[in-house]
């Protein structure tokens, strides 16, 4: 049974032996409606990653972001644990708009915390931001048995925000747990603004 979250709440992934390995991490988003007859502006562009961080929490090779982030530049990290399913431009369409899987074994002992973001691509740019967005979250799945194991609803007003801090997976005396976040960020029209935060 799935567990709704709250902002804040942890679970655990991996404690008492539940056999979880591999999780699949949906991200979602919709476009609020816009009134107004005259032409619509750009999409809005979200993108998702995964910051890799270290014991201390900060970030893990600040010199080299295919070890340090993954992104859609970045679709794979070396160790294979951690794959971005590519880019949404848009977010149209039901259901999740970009997914990352993470394979729980593979992660690097050096891993202690991946933190799942959300930032709109060129969001000052293009004069958008978070209130122009509804309906977010972020839901684990366990891979094997299509299960969903906990949902976040961003249900917060997050007007003028370009980025935000949606949750993170990370160590906990040798287990697995999730964190629901939703920290929002201001400036996040560049990722590396979301990776400052961890340097």
């Amino acid at each position: 049974m799935s567990i709704n979250l709250q902002k804040g709440q942890k679970i655990e992934l991996t404690k008492h032996g539940t056999g979880l390995r591999k999780v699949l991490v949906g991200l979602g988003w919709d476009e609020a409606q816009r009134s107004g007859f005259f032409s619509r502006p750009q999409p809005i562009d979200c993108d998702a990653s995964v910051i890799l961080c270290g014991a201390n929490g900060k970030i893990l090779n600040p010199s080299n972001v295919n070890d340090t982030l993954i992104y859609f530049g970045n679709l794979r990290h070396p160790s294979g644990a951690i794959i971005h399913q590519g880019d949404n431009l848009t977010g149209a369409g039901d259901g999740d708009d970009e997914q990352i899987t993470v394979d729980l074994a593979l992660v690097p002992p050096n891993v202690d915390k991946m933190v799942f973001t959300v930032n709109i691509y060129d969001g000052r740019a293009r004069k958008q931001h978070f209130g122009m967005i509804k309906n977010a979250f972020i839901h684990l799945i366990d891979m094997q048995t299509r299960a969903e194991i906990c949902r976040f609803n961003l249900s917060e007003n997050y007007n003028n925000m370009t980025g935000l801090i949606v949750g993170e997976i990370y160590r906990y005396k040798g287990e697995w747990k999730f964190n629901a976040i939703g920290q929002p960020v201001q400036e996040a029209s560049r990722l590396q603004s979301l990776i400052e935060l961890y340097r």
